[in-house]
């Protein structure tokens, strides 16, 4: 087996990192404009980066039985038992028995997994167009303006994030490699500073659903074509920032490099958690809402996942997470046996 490169690991999780501690900022934003600003400059580019390294791992990916097996094992199992576990969880954590069960409609961070399962499936088309990166920002442009696509899959987020997968596809170690180069390093700090002024002026005057990828133009109350440009800036925003990010991710191991083979359980999990914190009044508390206060939720954000990712809990949970399911699959390593019809034979 190929050894795991502490690199991608490192990113990993450290991009999961950032999705939880963005859950816990979340109900910050409306009291804080620092909080807010920071709560934008991750959603600029953390499911980017986590994205675009999905796509990167699945340049291979031809529809092999073996691939198709870990597609259906660690991707769509995955989202049908969480998908359950959380509508079970809003059941009791609210005492709202009539929460409807909707698989089509992916509820809080399982929609990441409907989207990798549709991304993985179209990777060899990817590959076989001749323009790839420019055909899939046409894609989400043309989603950004298409409020008849709905909720189900939650198709906005497919189409729209889908270029930062294309873009991973198509990308080599060379590349990687590149962003980690002194010089592209030392223009990350300032980088991220000039975002993070962009994202304290645009705080009172951009309306955030743009981050997330789940509607249209329309929907957000704005002209068709607004959205298209927002497609591309959201774009160039976000694979600038996300170079910027790799550029500091550690390419050696260092004491969080394990739990970079945990970030599924770690993004899987901590949804229950940020949800119970809202359900059950966990902000409520005025001491959150003073700087200190929001330094310790951020820390308790980043501890949660962090612990979530650990050896032991992917242990618990991996029959959900991770389930091994040959029972359910011929062996892929063996031909299937063919049956021929006595007449076959010239008898």
């Amino acid at each position: 087996m190929k050894p795991r490169d502490p690199f991608f690991d490192n990113a990993k999780y450290l991009a999961i990192l950032l999705v939880g501690i963005g859950h816990a900022w979340t109900p910050l934003r409306e009291d804080s404009r620092a909080a807010s600003s920071l709560y934008l400059l991750v959603y600029t580019f953390h499911m980017p980066a986590f994205i675009l390294i999905a796509g990167y791992f699945s340049r291979t990916w031809a529809g092999r039985p073996d691939q198709l097996k870990r597609l259906i094992t660690g991707v769509a199992v995955p989202y049908l038992v969480f998908e359950v576990a959380y509508v079970l969880f809003k059941r009791w954590a609210t005492d709202q028995p009539g929460s409807p069960f909707s698989l089509l409609q992916p509820y809080y961070v399982t929609w990441f997994l409907v989207a990798l399962f549709v991304w993985r499936l179209t990777a060899p088309v990817w590959r076989l167009v001749k323009w790839p990166i420019p055909l899939s920002l046409a894609i989400a442009a043309l989603a950004s303006v298409s409020p008849s696509l709905g909720d189900d899959l939650n198709l906005q987020r497919v189409f729209q994030f889908l270029p930062f997968f294309v873009i991973g596809m198509h990308l080599s170690a060379e590349h990687f490699a590149w962003v980690r180069d002194r010089r592209v390093r030392l223009l990350a700090a300032p980088a991220f500073l000039s975002a993070l002024a962009v994202a304290w002026w645009a705080v009172p005057r951009m309306e955030h659903g743009w981050f997330y990828r789940t509607h249209s133009a329309q929907e957000l109350g704005v002209e068709w074509w607004v959205g298209v440009v927002m497609t591309f800036a959201l774009f160039g925003c976000g694979l600038l920032l996300t170079a910027c990010f790799l550029s500091l991710v550690p390419a050696h191991r260092v004491w969080f490099t394990a739990l970079g083979a945990g970030t599924l359980y770690g993004y899987l999990l901590h949804g229950f958690v940020a949800k119970a914190s809202r359900w059950w009044d966990w902000y409520a508390a005025d001491w959150v809402h003073t700087v200190a206060g929001q330094v310790v939720v951020t820390a308790i954000g980043a501890a949660v996942v962090t612990v979530l990712c650990t050896a032991p809990v992917r242990r618990l949970f991996r029959p959900l997470a991770e389930p091994r399911m040959d029972w359910a699959f011929h062996d892929t390593a063996q031909p299937p046996r063919r049956h021929h019809h006595p007449a076959a034979k010239g008898g």
